[in-house]
């Protein structure tokens, strides 16, 4: 059986751009995610009523490989002392926190919706 690229330029194995060694012998640690600064994106705050009356506060709008949703969360979780979690792009804070919430993110540098 015969490569598709054999004897090609693209028949050689992949090569770490950083050492130059062969990609399964790098020791190099891998890149830093390129984050987007927070002025370039739009939070969207919102209260929703949950089964059984609770209320949850939820922020759309933030993708989650464009910033580090872990780390925000703990830091609005801590500002409203509430529990939450991450699901997908959205972040969810339980209770009705959307003043408190609204200043952290304009604080950090985020837009709002008027």
């Amino acid at each position: 059986m015969t490569r598709l690229f054999a004897g090609t330029p693209f028949d050689k194995p992949p090569t770490c751009e950083r050492c130059g060694k062969l990609e399964t012998e790098c020791l190099c640690p891998p890149p830093a995610p390129l984050l987007t600064p927070p002025g370039k994106q739009t939070a969207r705050i919102a209260i929703e009523k949950r089964p059984k009356g609770k209320v949850a506060t939820v922020i759309r709008g933030l993708k989650a490989e464009a910033n580090d949703l872990p780390g925000l969360l703990t830091q609005l979780k801590t500002t409203c002392g509430a529990g939450g979690t991450i699901d997908g792009d959205i972040l969810e804070i339980q209770g009705d926190h959307a003043d408190r919430i609204a200043k952290v993110l304009a604080k950090l540098g985020y837009k709002l919706p008027k």
